[in-house]
């Protein structure tokens, strides 16, 4: 055997530690994670630019337009879990290529109807077929990179997921209004998607430190195991409590996204649809503000960080009841500064709680976070019709009073308590 064959076995030996900074292999991960959260964001709020357009051209109201976005939302949030069960046996690059695959062709087929339930339906099967790339890329993320390097390397897949959030909005919206058709705004943005998911699928790396559950392999139902973790962070109060915030926090940040542009395309304001749609370029301020929240944390401590950022949402909803366009636009950048690193902070601290069973603690997240989403984004839909605008700020308030209060009666008493790393990215997943 030659020199160099003893040393790739002897390298095979070896516990595998992860891609280091600056290799190849982790670079490609960055590339292909990030293009996998842009195929997955963009498509997830695509609709949400367009509502007033849509409702127009469908005949609807707004909370049942709203569903669009609600549907995609409910269907990441019941499928987080078996996808997260269905990788475990596959693997996680087949199970997040499965993924976006068939969400793709489930986004073409939504925008081939022209009334509001089917379109619904298709929207709530390309929701659960989303859910694999949330529910995975942490995970796949954290066995295949160095340990030292997986917050910087979450932060780059946070950051796709921000920026392919954003581009579904800012694109729907200008092309809705130049062609006159919301489904070519919307099929603008599945073409991104499809781009992105092409790259994601010739650049990322087969998994090397992937290890799947002893299975009978027929059998595709999540492992006993896994009910076992689901119902040990269920029972936690930390987590069940940072589970309530993610689902808080989330549904009052797609409330007022939601509805605003309702309120900004009528008089007395009358904005043209582009206008409105370059509003969503205040998730610029987010990527700012979570990646500050990290560094506050290790002066002041995840609660109190947390704390301060969800009382910046709270008053950037109220801001928003001013009449002039510069408070709303302001009220509209505290809020989302707020958002962004209220959740970072927020989801973090749960892999961090969480030192076993991780996998299904981010799962148990991610599923009240889209959760929150889909029935406070729908709910405040009727506040709109009921009390137009400041209805819906209502509902963001009294959800982020519910989540101040509840943080400070359970997290607040052990706020100087060390949970681990104060990285807001996610901690190493495991499958315990």
């Amino acid at each position: 055997m030659s020199d160099r064959s003893h040393a790739q076995s002897a390298a095979d030996d070896q516990p595998w530690s992860g891609h280091e900074p600056g290799s190849r292999a982790y670079r490609r991960i960055l590339l292909g994670l990030f293009c996998a959260g842009v195929a997955t964001f963009a498509q997830l709020y695509s609709f949400q630019a367009i509502l007033p357009e849509v409702s127009h051209a469908l005949g609807t109201d707004e909370a049942s337009t709203a569903l669009t976005v609600s549907a995609v939302t409910l269907g990441i949030a019941i499928s987080v879990i078996p996808w997260s069960s269905f990788a475990d046996h596959i693997g996680r690059v087949p199970a997040m290529v499965c993924s976006i695959s068939a969400a793709s062709v489930l986004a073409l087929s939504a925008i081939a109807f022209d009334s509001i339930g089917p379109i619904v339906v298709f929207r709530l099967l390309e929701g659960c077929a989303l859910g694999g790339v949330p529910a995975i890329a942490i995970a796949y993320l954290n066995e295949e990179v160095s340990r030292r390097a997986a917050a910087k390397a979450s932060a780059i897949y946070v950051a796709g997921t921000s920026i392919g959030g954003l581009s579904g909005r800012i694109i729907s919206g200008p092309v809705t209004e130049l062609t006159g058709s919301w489904k070519l705004g919307v099929l603008a943005v599945v073409l991104v998607c499809v781009t992105a998911a092409i790259v994601f699928v010739s650049v990322i790396p087969r998994s090397r430190g992937f290890v799947p559950l002893r299975r009978r392999p027929t059998n595709l139902l999540p492992d006993a195991r896994v009910f076992v973790q689901v119902r040990r962070h269920l029972r936690n109060p930390r987590t069940l409590v940072l589970f309530l915030n993610g689902f808080l926090l989330m549904g009052s940040f797609v409330a007022v996204y939601n509805y605003l542009g309702f309120r900004l395309t009528q008089p007395p304001y009358d904005l043209p649809q582009t206008i409105v749609s370059l509003l969503f370029l205040a998730y610029l301020v987010g990527t700012l503000s979570s990646s500050m929240a990290g560094s506050f944390v290790g002066r002041w401590g995840r609660h109190h960080v947390l704390a301060a950022s969800t009382a910046m949402m709270l008053a950037g909803a109220l801001i928003t009841l001013f009449s002039s366009i510069w408070a709303i636009l302001a009220g509209l950048l505290l809020f989302t500064a707020g958002f962004f690193a209220a959740h970072a902070i927020a989801s973090g601290w749960v892999g961090a709680i969480a030192l076993q069973g991780r996998a299904q603690a981010g799962s148990l997240y991610n599923l009240f976070y889209y959760a929150g989403s889909s029935l406070l984004g729908w709910f405040a839909g009727l506040a709109l019709r009921w009390m137009w605008w400041p209805g819906v700020a209502l509902v963001a308030a009294a959800a982020l009073g519910i989540a101040l209060i509840v943080s400070y009666r359970v997290l607040g008493r052990d706020a100087t308590r060390n949970d681990g790393p104060s990285a807001t990215a996610a901690t190493p997943a495991s499958d315990d």
